[in-house]
Order: structure tokens, then sequence, then C-alpha cells
């Protein structure tokens, strides 16, 4: 299988920047390199790294993937660049345009992305922002998909802070058709834009439910998924999150309430004992490390559609 790229994609920032059936074509080709085969090359193409967080799957998963693609890696770290200094964004995105094929940056406003798009002539790739994770995204359906063979008739329970990774998960199933339970205690509920967006994607009433009743969310669910309870640059909530979140940990009693085929994911790292517990992250159902490899097959596909 041969892959050429797909020139409708400008830039990834949002997972609504693909259709449902371009998602399940990348993740069709992301499947595809998995067992090796797809004959993708991008070689002499250059990815630059704009990384304004901290990282360890994102940064590793791009950059091997990138060099799994005969492609190669640049790391611009602010720190060590103009871009620490307060250069204006308009400025590094024009210059970096002239000597990468495409860039991904991992920020905090989505806004700085829209601004890097903006005046980038080249592919800019959302590696998280503080609004959504759509690299997570995929590489979450990409893991359902080899687990269950579609989406229709997968309903996905994400339990925790309505956070970016939530965000993405319920923007996604919307574009392919899942069902998404959100549960997270009251008034840590998803972005409110995030979700009026879903409900123009699908208009199923069933296909999106946000509650604070996570009993209600994991009843029969096909995937039990949840993230760390206080995201990077939220360190002083840490300790009201930990009390406020305390009854969001998936344990192997609340595990019980979902389907008997149903996986475990979590984008990591993980906590263990807080927002998951021990034992369920090393059980049988767990796809937590399939999830974190699919990272890097996930974003070769999508380098290979976008650059």
């Amino acid at each position: 299988m041969t892959v050429s790229n797909n020139p409708n994609l400008k830039h990834f920032l949002s997972c609504t920047d693909l259709t449902g059936h371009q998602i399940n074509s990348l993740i069709d080709i992301a499947i595809d390199l998995k067992r090796e085969g797809c004959n993708i090359n991008l070689r002499n193409k250059v990815l630059g790294l704009i990384f304004n967080k901290a990282s360890t799957r994102t940064r590793v998963s791009f950059q091997v993937a990138m060099s799994r693609l005969g492609g190669t890696t640049i790391d611009l770290n602010p720190n060590t660049t103009q871009i620490g200094r307060g250069e204006e964004i308009k400025d590094t995105a024009r210059v970096l345009s002239r000597y990468c094929d495409v860039l991904a940056i991992r920020t905090f406003k989505q806004s700085d992305l829209e601004e890097y798009a903006k005046w980038s002539t080249k592919p800019i790739i959302n590696a998280l922002s503080d609004l959504e994770h759509p690299c997570q995204a995929l590489a979450d359906f990409m893991t359902i998909k080899e687990e269950f063979g579609s989406f229709g008739n997968v309903t996905l329970t994400f339990i925790g802070d309505g956070n970016n990774v939530a965000n993405s998960l319920i923007l996604c199933g919307a574009l392919l058709g899942s069902k998404i339970r959100i549960a997270c205690p009251k008034g840590y509920e998803p972005n409110i834009s995030i979700i009026n967006k879903a409900k123009e994607l699908n208009n199923n009433s069933d296909s999106l439910l946000i509650t604070n009743d996570v009993l209600e969310a994991v009843n029969g669910a096909n995937v039990v998924y949840t993230d760390v309870w206080s995201s990077m640059g939220q360190e002083d909530t840490k300790i009201l999150k930990d009390r406020v979140f305390e009854e969001y940990s998936i344990t192997n009693k609340l595990l019980n309430f979902a389907n008997p085929d149903a996986i475990v994911l979590h984008c990591l790292p993980a906590y263990r004992d807080k927002e998951i517990t021990d034992e369920v992250i090393d059980c049988k159902q767990s796809r937590i490390f399939d999830q974190a490899e699919n990272r890097m097959h996930a974003q070769q596909a999508l380098l290979s559609y976008i650059v």
C-alpha cells in the first residue's frame, strides 16, 4: 500500500479539521503501518518540534515516527531559541516555514496554534494545547478499532477532569459515531463550546452524555478511560482536585459495571492509585501500553497525510 498526502488538510489543530471518513482512513493507514503493510517515504522532509510543555510520549513518538518514515526531526527548544525570548509568533512561523516541512507544537493556548497556522506556509500540528489533544484521540480510536473493529457500537466512558483529552474524545467520537460519556465532578465539565460543536456534528441525543454520576457513565461501557486529575500548569489546584476527584477513580469494583468485554485506556503519565488503581493499569483488560505505542503509528499516518 502506497500512501500520498491529502491536499485538503492544511493544518491539524483540532479533530474537526478532519471528517469522520478521513479519520477512519487515517486510522486504517496507521494500522497498516503497524503491520508493516505501507510504503511511505518522507525522505528529506523535516519535522520541527516546538514544545512549551514537558513531554515523553508525544515528543518521542513524533521523533520516532518521522525517523521511520525516512525524515528528520529538529528540536526547537524554546529555552535555546529566540522563541523563549519573546519573538513574535508571526515572525517565528514565517521563518520556520522556510526551513521545516511541518511543525508540531505543544503549548498552552489554542490561540497560539491558530496564530502559527495563520502565518505559516507549512502544516501546523497540535501536539497538545489546553483546549485539545487531537493526536492522542487518533491513537485512542485506533486502539478502539483494533479491539472492536468499528466505532458505531462503541460506548466510551471518560472519567475525570473535562480537560483537553476529554474535549478531543468528544469531538472525535461525534465524527466517528461513537457514544461518549463524560463523568466528572460538578464544575469540571468539558468546554461548552466543544459540547455544542459535538452536537452540531452528531445530533443524536444518545451520542453524548455529561454526568456527575460515575456509575451511570460506566454502566455497560465498552471503553473506560481516564487521565490525570491535574494537568500541566494546574499544580496550584492539585490538593483541591485530589479531594474533589476522590470518588472518580477507576477501580476493579467500578470496572465490573462496564461491559464484560470492556477495555481500559489512560493517556499517561498515570498516578497509580489516584485516578486509576495499580491493579487496573496492569489488568488483562488494560490496553494502556498498546494505546501508548499507537501514538507513534497514528502520528506516522498523520505525517504522511499532511506533509
